[in-house]
């Protein structure tokens, strides 16, 4: 059977080392140019991994194969160092939270980090491509799929007996072009996180660092939004991540190299309903938007200016770890819809009453951060068309992306 895998991230990774030992021909498309420049942001930016029936994706995974992956990807790091913990493992804080309205999400965590994903990286790519039956296919980035009988074609390349779509958020474009052509496989198309990147100094959140490194909570605002922490870097950086034709922040943090600052994601969950059917266009729209009033950079805000909607000219306390020539001061309220302000704004203000100084004025607030949830899409339409990872809508995490691939690899050799 030949089989062609369209991206190379934790979702082809899952899958490829479920066939690898097949008599499957594999095929992998990358839009990179090699693998040092190889765009998987979901396994490149922090490398968390997490072990969890709470938080990751939709899919229904059995801890025992999430920690048989993390097993997977810790072995491939090399010199194996890992910082592991469980939120709120302790019941103090969890009390906390929870007597102030929040819902805290329990999980195992594993962070190999930034400096270390290199290597993990490289070591699985060398390990594939020793193997006679699979084949790297750099600097082609897919831009048509479509069904041809029994067989899928993409764009100039032969025919194959199996199409495994691996894309990640990133390759949106892709998948806006088959949907295009088969409407008949989205199953859901109404969901996009909006919100801000919040940076501190780390004596703030010291406490909830040292206990569990990664806090997971959500909060049902009183706009009716649910809102919820996400990617808590003690010590970290915030960097930027490009999607082409916009921009937005992200965060990181290190094994070895070690800021002051803490950073974490507050975001906005926005479901709509019909006859909305684009999360990914809507959530790009608002990254332009900010993009724009920031001339093509990231816009920083002071928390108190970010509450007033007043331009910021000027920083005091917290330096930001982003560097300047990738950030302008501004003002986010020009770009983000007013609901989505108040939502993160009431989110913060309560969260203060548990982590006391999380609102101080002079914090610093970023923007673009999104989280886009890919149309859901349908795998049991097509036999010969599969998709996989964070792009079918199913999956939002390195653990999940990885064992929705093993799944999705073990279901074809038995087919």
């Amino acid at each position: 059977m030949k089989i062609a895998i369209v991206g190379f991230g934790a979702a082809a990774i899952g899958f490829i080392e479920q066939v690898k030992n097949s008599d499957c021909e594999i095929h992998i498309f990358e839009k990179s140019r090699d693998i040092y420049s190889s765009s998987i942001s979901g396994i490149r930016a922090d490398g968390k991994l997490f072990v969890s029936k709470d938080m990751g994706g939709e899919l229904d995974v059995d801890l025992e194969l999430q920690k048989d992956l993390v097993d997977f990807w810790i072995k491939k790091s090399g010199n194996g160092q890992v910082e592991t913990g469980h939120s709120f493992a302790g019941m103090d804080h969890y009390k906390k939270f929870y007597a102030k309205g929040f819902q805290p999400v329990l999980s195992d965590f594993y962070h190999l980090g930034t400096d270390q994903l290199k290597e993990v990286l490289f070591n699985i790519y060398e390990e594939y491509r020793s193997l006679k039956n699979i084949h790297f296919h750099f600097e082609n980035p897919i831009s048509k799929v479509e069904l041809a009988g029994r067989k899928v074609k993409i764009d100039q390349f032969d025919s194959f007996d199996k199409v495994v779509v691996a894309v990640g958020r990133s390759g949106h474009k892709l998948i806006k072009t088959i949907i295009k052509r088969y409407p008949q496989i989205v199953l859901d198309s109404t969901r996009v996180d909006i919100g801000v990147r919040l940076e501190l100094p780390d004596h703030i959140v010291e406490d909830l660092n040292r206990e569990m490194y990664e806090f997971k909570v959500r909060y049902k605002s009183r706009t009716g939004y649910m809102v919820r922490t996400f990617c808590n870097n003690p010590s970290g950086f915030v960097v930027t991540e490009h999607y082409g034709d916009f921009t937005t922040v992200n965060g990181h943090s290190k094994i070895a190299e070690k800021s002051r600052n803490t950073n974490f994601a507050v975001l906005t969950t926005v479901q709509l309903t019909e006859p909305f059917n684009d999360p990914i266009g809507y959530g790009s729209h608002i990254a332009k938007m900010t993009n724009l009033l920031g001339g093509d950079k990231v816009i920083l805000q002071t928390y108190s200016h970010f509450v007033d909607s007043r331009r910021t000219k000027n920083l005091y306390r917290v330096q930001p770890t982003l560097p300047e020539e990738r950030f302008i001061l501004g003002d986010i309220n020009l770009a983000y819809p007013r609901r989505i302000i108040e939502s993160i704004i009431d989110f913060i203000e309560h969260l203060n009453e548990v982590i006391p100084g999380l609102a101080h004025p002079d914090n610093l607030v970023y923007a673009p951060e999104i989280k886009f949830y890919s149309n859901k899409l349908d795998n049991d339409l097509f036999k010969n068309l599969k998709f996989i990872g964070d792009c079918s809508g199913y999956t939002r995490s390195i653990i999940y992306a990885s064992a929705h691939g093993h799944l999705m690899g073990k279901q074809i050799l038995n087919e």
